[in-house]
């Protein structure tokens, strides 16, 4: 293990205990011996849960660790790698509000860690904008969620060279309520074909997803994967809802709906191509385009 890892990955370990953290939270992509890494863990008697997005290195770590996330293979900085790798642990069930966690980050390219961060969910408003963070298994299977997340990120990075993201609108779970309080803008493309043909779990439907996504109003997904519709309008009212300045109206119904219905969405700002999660009416965590 390259020395600055090995110092890096200590003086976590260290800063968890003093801390009387739950553990250290690693992106580690940068990481090529997984063996060197539990022993650092055993040795510290810390706790470890890495997130990484490349497909061989989540496959040998996981012969190794119990705990590792996979996370979606676009391009992130510092900053976006814990982001990714707190939401992943939250849909997860991994960790909670009020957890403590030490969080390492840094430089796939360079293989080195260089950024530490001690981050109370639910209090750091930097990472996680709201105290108010959802058991996001009682909305949606936390596969169904990782699988639009990734899409929606997907659809964020495609924006790239000059072309103009996808804005669009994913709402996950609460469906009853959410159709209740919604209508069709256009003709729903989705609708007579049988469920398994139009579940997002199944791989094949992501690039039909994309390709809808240019059309106005929310897609609707049950608990489970099922897309119910696309095109759909939200009626739920965004009047004193408080969103950050300069997001449109499409936060602004994503806002309305969550607030209404207890649902989760997901959002593709068509502007700057970035992510922002709502639950209970307001963002609680936002992604930036990636670098």
């Amino acid at each position: 293990m390259k020395q600055q890892n090995r110092i890096m990955l200590e003086t976590a370990c260290a800063i968890a205990k003093k801390t009387h953290s739950k553990g250290v939270l690693l992106y580690a992509d940068m990481i090529e011996d997984y063996e060197a890494l539990a022993k650092i863990g055993q040795e510290k008697q810390v706790d470890l849960i890495l997130a990484i997005k490349d497909e061989a290195s989540f496959q040998d770590a996981s012969e190794v660790f119990n705990k590792v996330l996979r996370i979606p293979d676009v391009p992130l900085g510092r900053i976006n790698q814990i982001k990714m790798a707190i939401i992943q642990a939250l849909s997860k069930g991994l960790v909670k509000k009020g957890d403590k966690w030490v969080c390492l980050s840094g430089i796939p390219q360079t293989k080195a860690l260089d950024n530490l961060l001690v981050l109370e969910f639910g209090k750091e408003f930097e990472i996680i904008s709201s105290p108010d963070l959802p058991v996001i298994s009682e909305i949606v299977m936390p596969e169904v969620f990782d699988t639009l997340l990734t899409l929606a990120l997907e659809l964020s990075s495609e924006g790239k060279e000059g072309r103009k993201p996808a804005g669009t609108i994913f709402v996950l779970g609460k469906h009853e309520e959410v159709l209740k309080f919604s209508h069709p803008m256009v003709i729903n493309p989705f609708r007579g074909y049988p469920e398994e043909e139009r579940n997002i779990l199944d791989y094949r439907l992501k690039e039909t997803v994309k390709e809808f996504s240019s059309i106005d109003g929310a897609f609707i997904f049950r608990e489970d994967g099922v897309i119910l519709a696309a095109g759909r309008h939200l009626d739920a009212s965004g009047e004193n809802i408080e969103i950050p300045l300069g997001l449109g109206s499409r936060h602004r119904a994503a806002a309305g709906i969550t607030r209404l219905t207890d649902a989760m969405a997901i959002v593709i700002s068509e502007e700057t191509g970035g992510v922002r999660i709502f639950h209970h009416g307001k963002v609680f965590m936002e992604i930036e385009k990636g670098e």
